[in-house]
């Protein structure tokens, strides 16, 4: 072979291995079983819709929907009441003021003032002067599984009736112009009733001069309120979501057609236990009950004491209902998990059914739906009490309605001093007090907690906790009383009998 020649062969040789070292490898397979599209993902319809466009043709219907379950069914009621009672609680969300003359050196009288006045601003905050700021609270949570979301208006100046000069108005979401739908100069869209800017940061929000369905007051004459003078707030689930989904929306179908099932089962039990069964004759005509009839026979019915007779040619046919049976139970039980699980709450919690249920699995239930509840709670302090109340505490200084125990305001000039403070939601009785207790203390012994996380875990705030031992301790030794609690080193004695 000539030696150009087999440079030739050798190296088509080479592209060839090249070739099948490199080449493309064939069409990938899908990885994901739930994208495949077959026989048996045919009815499986997905669209790839935002989210303002899937809530814009359906988010009226979902509040609607959601307010008359909440108004007629047993489960949605209950879980409004779970939704109020863990988020806001029986005290509401407690301010706790920690302004500083330096650093771990508090102002104690700035404290006190700022505290009073706040507690006095939230037994009239209501605009309508109907409602304190803990029930104000508590309505607006309690519309979150039917609405989604809430609508609050800050009224300023003397127009509040109070002299911190803020007040504030609950308007109803059924006021927002969910239809209006818009491009304005400068790049602001109104997208269901919101204005949003280039960044899609809200600007405005477009609502009914008054409720679109309210009788003689019907209005379709929509008002344009800034942001700076409302709160517009939701969770957000969705990245440009402009309005809020209604919390009881997983579950609401599963719910619907439960209820339904169980008022059919009711009125299937009360018919079969009003009907015993069916007489029957040859011609097809009814007997008479209680008369005789042609041969002067009488058909009786069922009396204590005496056996029935009927008539020649009159036969009975038993009627046997079929609820309650042995299944509707399990089956009610099923429904419910599902309702349960898809509003993230303990199956147990929401359909008052302990029954069969161990004290681990309470506690594992407890603790998980806590954890829902703690986030809602870090959620609504951060969209409505802190705005609140740092727009109440600038009003407040500048009105000069927080004073001294000498009489002398506060300075405004000072606002960011005396904006130090937190918040202490509702916290919750241990699941096995004694054990979280005793786990509880020796975190604290071992440095792994403070006694002021332990306090807050509880719900109280520790220099309240000191402050109030001392005045115990106090009284105790005024009145000639030792506590034991305080004092380790001298255990109690068992009290003896008198005469002993």
């Amino acid at each position: 072979m000539p030696a150009d020649s087999g440079r030739r062969w050798f190296g088509w040789r080479l592209a060839q291995a090249a070739r099948a070292l490199f080449k493309q490898p064939a069409a990938a397979v899908r990885r994901f079983d739930a994208a495949r599209v077959d026989r048996l993902t045919a009815d499986w319809f997905a669209t790839a819709a935002s989210i303002n466009t899937e809530l814009a043709g359906d988010l009226d219907r979902l509040r609607q929907r959601g307010r008359h379950l909440v108004n007629n069914n047993d489960y949605a009621r209950k879980f409004v009441g779970m939704v109020q009672n863990n988020v806001i609680g029986p005290a509401g969300v407690r301010l706790q003021v920690r302004v500083q003359d330096a650093p771990g050196k508090p102002d104690t009288l700035a404290n006190a003032a700022i505290e009073a006045a706040w507690v006095e601003w939230c037994n009239g905050c209501d605009i309508t002067g109907r409602q304190t700021l803990r029930d104000l609270c508590d309505t607006i949570v309690g519309a979150l599984p039917s609405d989604g979301e809430f609508l609050v208006a800050k009224v300023r100046g003397k127009a509040a009736g109070n002299r911190f000069g803020l007040a504030l108005q609950l308007i109803d979401v059924d006021r927002i112009d969910t239809a209006y739908n818009d491009t304005l100069p400068g790049g602001r869209r109104v997208i269901m009733g919101v204005e949003f800017d280039l960044y899609r940061r809200p600007q405005a929000v477009h609502i009914f001069a008054a409720h679109p369905n309210d009788a003689a007051g019907t209005t379709r004459q929509r008002v344009r309120l800034p942001m700076s003078d409302v709160l517009h707030c939701f969770r957000l689930e969705r990245a440009e979501q402009a309005r809020g989904i209604p919390w009881m929306a997983p579950g609401m179908l599963s719910l619907h057609h439960l209820g339904g099932f169980m008022l059919s089962a009711l009125l299937a039990a009360e018919h079969g236990a009003n009907h015993y069964g069916f007489f029957t004759t040859p011609d097809g005509l009814p007997p008479s009950i209680g008369q005789g009839d042609g041969t002067g026979q009488q058909m009786t019915v069922s009396q204590p004491g005496i056996y029935d007779t009927l008539p020649e040619g009159v036969g009975f046919t038993p009627h046997d209902s079929k609820y309650p049976n042995e299944v509707f139970g399990p089956f009610v039980k099923t429904c419910l998990q599902r309702v349960a699980t898809g509003w993230r709450v303990a199956y147990h919690s929401l359909a008052n059914d302990l029954e069969g249920v161990s004290f681990s699995s309470i506690r594992s239930g407890t603790l998980e739906e806590r954890d829902r509840w703690a986030a809602d709670q870090a959620w609504f302090i951060a969209a409505f009490m802190e705005p609140v109340y740092q727009e109440w505490l600038r009003m407040a200084l500048l009105s000069g309605a927080i004073t001294m125990p000498n009489g002398s305001a506060l300075p405004a000039a000072k606002l960011a001093k005396f904006g130090a403070h937190e918040w202490q939601p509702r916290r919750w009785e241990w699941v096995d007090p004694r054990a979280d207790m005793e786990a509880k203390v020796q975190a604290v012994k071992a440095g792994a907690m403070s006694p002021q996380d332990l306090a807050a875990s509880m719900g109280a705030d520790f220099e309240d906790v000191l402050k109030a031992t001392a005045a115990a301790q106090q009284m105790a030794a005024q009145y000639g009383v030792r506590l034991p609690a305080y004092d380790p080193d001298k255990p109690a004695q068992p009290t003896q009998p008198t005469g002993a």
